[in-house]
């Protein structure tokens, strides 16, 4: 059979034609199925575990949290003394015990560490991102710099006879190099406070993100891009981090907090471990309630903000307003100030609220399950006492603990 030339162009055309075809079929199917897209066009939550690594093991480990039609994260510190009855080793112990590095190279599995995470949060988490203290450097440098607030420097004395001290971390606003950042992100000191080595690990935690938005238009470069998610260690591949990441460029991380996971400080089997409040319920209800207010829309005029609350025990019962400012701290409110009531005799507990948002301090009620809420908002009728009387208000809401305020609820309301 004889093939004429213009029989074979026109097979060849044909031939391209359906090749691009597939090529836009195979780029929707791909966009489509795409994990990141998936939970955006879900409009749910997306909890993303983020572990900075230093010899396979957890230095820090943070699950961040945001909704994408909102634009709002929350962040959650989860420390690697956390003390839980395991269910892969089947005793208490510190929940890093149970991390295992090599599980992040594989798509679609939980490790037993994520899994414990998930478990004592009361979520799924979709995504994990290891950074280990090596690539860190490399990650910073790309990203020429991360810059954090060093409230008082941080030095090192050589013990080298005739060497003067060595300051490796001035105070003040400080941009870190790669090294540095690592460093600083990493290192540990005996007589380190643990809240302020907390603190200081948050603190670069933010910075690398608010960095990662600040230089997001440039890591989308393709050459950049590829170079710059390499030294993530995800379930996730590179084009699916890219599209991750460009969904946080929303995040406003100066009014986004890390809430860490606290307890109390007891000793088992010879290690001090954090053991969660109430059986880890009072987590799982922290976090059941930052979802709401991820989710919750407000409107344009209304501004979020935190509540200031102040706590006084109304009760016989010593340190009852310390601990409970406490576990509202966990929520996320501000206690500015404890203290004792007039009298310690309070039968009811009363939630005293001089906000104008009843909605805000409805939910702050609602923590502690208290139907008792009263307004002491004063109008402004021009009397100098009493504007001066406003002025002197310590807080938008006063809590005054009463007899029927068990620690944690209000009961028989």
């Amino acid at each position: 059979m004889k093939i004429f030339k213009g029989d074979a162009s026109y097979l060849l055309l044909v031939f391209i034609i359906l090749l691009f075809a597939l090529g836009i079929v195979f780029s929707i199917y791909t966009f489509r199925s795409n994990p990141v897209n998936d939970a955006l066009s879900a409009n749910r939550v997306i909890n993303v575990l983020f572990v900075i690594e230093e010899n396979k093991k957890p230095v820090s480990t943070y699950v961040l949290m945001y909704y994408p039609s909102t634009r709002r994260a929350a962040i959650f510190d989860i420390p690697g003394n956390l003390g839980l009855l395991l269910s892969r080793i089947n005793r208490v112990d510190r929940i890093d015990r149970v991390y295992d590095p090599s599980s992040a190279a594989n798509p679609g599995r939980l490790s037993g560490y994520e899994n414990e995470i998930e478990r004592l949060l009361g979520i799924d988490i979709n995504f994990s991102i290891v950074l280990t203290k090596e690539n860190l450097v490399s990650i910073v440098d790309l990203l020429e710099g991360v810059e954090i607030f060093i409230p008082s420097p941080v030095s090192r004395i050589d013990v080298t006879p005739g060497r003067e001290e060595i300051i490796l971390f001035p105070s003040g606003v400080t941009v870190l190099d790669g090294d540095k950042a690592s460093l600083y992100a990493t290192y540990s000191l005996s007589d380190e406070d643990s809240e302020m080595s907390m603190v200081r690990r948050q603190r670069f935690f933010l910075g690398l993100i608010n960095r990662q938005i600040q230089m997001n238009e440039r890591l989308n470069n393709p050459s950049m891009a590829k170079m710059y998610y390499s030294f993530f260690k995800s379930t996730m591949n590179r084009r699916t981090l890219q599209l991750l990441f460009n969904e946080f460029v929303y995040i406003d991380t100066d009014r986004t907090n890390i809430q860490p996971v606290g307890g109390n400080l007891r000793e088992v089997s010879g290690q001090m471990l954090i053991i969660p409040h109430w059986d880890g319920n009072l987590i799982k209800e922290i976090v059941r309630q930052t979802l709401g207010t991820l989710t919750r829309e407000i409107e344009d005029h209304l501004i979020e903000r935190t509540l200031t609350v102040e706590v006084l025990n109304g009760t016989a019962i010593t340190g009852l307003a310390g601990r409970t400012a406490e576990m509202l701290r966990s929520f996320g409110y501000d206690v500015i100030s404890t203290g004792n009531a007039d009298r310690n005799s309070y039968d009811s507990t009363v939630v005293i609220h001089r906000s104008g948002d009843e909605g805000m301090v409805k939910a702050f009620a609602e923590v502690i399950r208290c139907r008792n809420i009263r307004s002491e908002v004063l109008a402004n009728d021009g009397d100098d006492d009493l504007n001066n009387l406003n002025v002197e208000y310590k807080a938008d809401i006063t809590l005054l603990i009463g007899r029927n305020f068990n620690g944690r609820y209000v009961t028989g309301n």
